[in-house]
């Protein structure tokens, strides 16, 4: 099985369990607590990810992250169930999944803005306010800034791309102009 579709995979029975005990939203914020530890510390990463330690080893020392973090027994409990099935490896793909998981859940898109300049707040209200009508949802705009842009904005909402840059206006203008 894809790494990529085994981590979706777990990600939704996570999501699933903890649905069950109405703890989506902790679950969520004890995921993040617990990826932030392990990208930021490389040791860690390759004692928990490399099955070159024994799985009691490896499930010992998760057991003192999970209490750094503050973790649950839902979590802990499957964070002992990857190392088991081998599939701690998918954690950044699992964490991931359970963030869209629990946004479409509560109703919420994730958008990528992408703007030549750092917006406004008035302009992100109007973005964001555009971006909700479009969607026909709440959306939360993750903002990067990529000067080669020139001028504009793109937004990418799920699968749909909003090209408003001013590089890409200026290819178009110069693809036009070419052919006559």
């Amino acid at each position: 099985m894809a790494s990529g579709a085994a981590g979706r995979r777990y990600a939704k029975a996570l999501f699933s369990l903890a649905r069950e005990t109405d703890r989506v939203n902790e679950v969520r914020e004890e995921l993040t607590r617990l990826g932030k530890l392990l990208g930021g510390n490389t040791e860690l990463r390759a004692v928990l990810f490399q099955p070159l330690h024994p799985a009691s080893e490896r499930r010992a020392v998760l057991r003192a992250v999970c209490d750094a973090v503050g973790a649950g027994p839902l979590l802990r409990n499957f964070q002992s169930f990857l190392v088991d099935q081998r599939r701690l490896v998918d954690w950044e793909e699992i964490e991931a999944e359970y963030g869209r998981l629990a946004d479409a859940a509560a109703g919420l898109t994730q958008a990528r803005v992408i703007s030549a300049a750092p917006l406004s707040p008035e302009q992100l209200e109007r973005l964001q306010h555009a971006l909700e009508r479009k969607s026909g949802g709440r959306v939360q705009l993750a903002l990067e800034v990529d000067p080669t842009l020139v001028g504009g904005v793109v937004a990418q909402v799920g699968d749909l791309v909003y090209d408003g840059s001013l590089r890409t206006q200026l290819r178009q203008l110069r693809a036009s102009l070419a052919r006559g």
